[in-house]
């Protein structure tokens, strides 16, 4: 991980309470753009408790649909890929770092 992206990580890491999750990113997203669940589930084709879910980090975001939030909200797809396939590798008890690249 370069430089940037570790300072970058950190500083979420800090203004969230904890490692960056893909629900965090999100809601951290939505607060910085001043939107309600409501709004910002709408944008991404998604109920707002289903959004909720996600920020609270109850329920699991796959790489495809991801991809797809990324895509609406003009973020990096490998970056929100990451985050989904790190959760899920969490979840399962692995001690492993999950690290995409652009093929």
């Amino acid at each position: 991980m370069n430089t940037k992206k570790s300072s970058t990580r950190k500083f979420l890491e800090k203004l969230t309470g904890g490692p960056v999750t893909l629900g965090r990113l999100l809601e951290s997203i939505r607060l910085g753009e001043e939107s309600s669940q409501a709004q910002f589930a709408k944008r991404l084709h998604i109920s707002r408790s289903h959004l909720n879910d996600i920020e609270k980090g109850n329920k699991a975001v796959s790489p495809e649909r991801a991809a797809r939030f990324a895509r609406a909200l003009g973020h990096s797809e490998e970056r929100f890929v990451e985050l989904a396939l790190q959760s899920l590798v969490d979840e399962a008890g692995l001690k492993l770092k999950v690290m995409v690249d652009v093929a």
